[in-house]
């Protein structure tokens, strides 16, 4: 995935992270995804940050809400998960890129200590893993199930010993961006991601536990169509089936 660097947003001496959250009818939740957003924290580490909210066409305040709350708001109107996290990416200006779901689930309050963690070991790309901490209802049995059976199929496909391969909160360098293929443009956009940094020679990744919360807003996802996709798309990725969507 080849992105196009963008002019320099930050402070002149400081850094800048980009965070990219993918948004569809999430005024419930988004504004306090926002408001925790750790920015006095972040600054006092030297980094300034700008939030993307890729939203997809909201009936409701979302987009609203988030400019209210100085978010950066980009309409996408193609639909997809994976194209939201393209179109943010492309937009994005930090140095480094975080992502976020905006229902709250993702404790983006951790964002200096995941920082940290990639600057202390140089890490290229740092993905969360929900299961080490998760918060009592935050996750139906058959989701439970389901990212079990896409996780130990993500294992045995690539070799790769990726707790969850479905996280949707990553850390990573943008400069990762032009190292990585990725073609997915819906649901398997995450764990396509994980795969293509983690089996990449040059790159330094790391799993983390996260304490993922309880969603706040109406569940979108399609348990059993997304499940299968996911799947399929994991069987077409290991044996070469799969091409980059064009970038229009």
């Amino acid at each position: 995935m080849t992105v196009q660097p963008q002019a320099p947003a930050g402070q002149p001496g400081r850094r800048l992270l980009s965070l990219v959250i993918p948004s569809l009818n999430e005024e419930d939740g988004i504004g306090a995804v926002l408001d925790e957003v750790p920015r006095q924290a972040l600054a006092k580490e030297g980094w300034d940050v700008e939030v993307l909210v890729v939203d997809g066409e909201s009936v409701d305040r979302t987009r609203e809400i988030a400019k209210a709350k100085g978010a950066r708001v980009i309409v996408e109107p193609r639909k997809g998960y994976g194209r939201a996290y393209k179109t943010g990416f492309k937009h994005a200006r930090g140095e480094v890129i975080a992502t976020a779901d905006a229902d709250l689930t993702y404790p983006v309050g951790d964002l200096p200590k995941f920082l940290h963690l990639l600057e202390r070991e140089n890490l290229d790309f740092l993905t969360t893993d929900r299961f080490a901490e998760l918060e009592d209802g935050a996750m139906r049995p058959k989701h439970k199930f389901g990212n079990w059976v896409l996780t130990t199929a993500a294992k045995l496909l690539f070799w790769r010993n990726i707790r969850d391969s479905q996280s949707g909160m990553w850390v990573f360098r943008r400069s990762v961006l032009d190292k990585l293929t990725l073609t997915a443009d819906g649901m398997p956009f995450s764990e396509e991601i994980k795969v293509e940094a983690f089996r990449h020679p040059e790159l330094k990744c790391r799993e983390v536990p996260i304490r993922y919360r309880v969603r706040v807003g109406e569940v979108k996802l399609n348990s059993w169509s997304d499940g299968l996709e996911n799947l399929f798309f994991l069987l077409r990725k290991r044996f070469g089936f799969t091409r980059p969507e064009p970038d229009v």
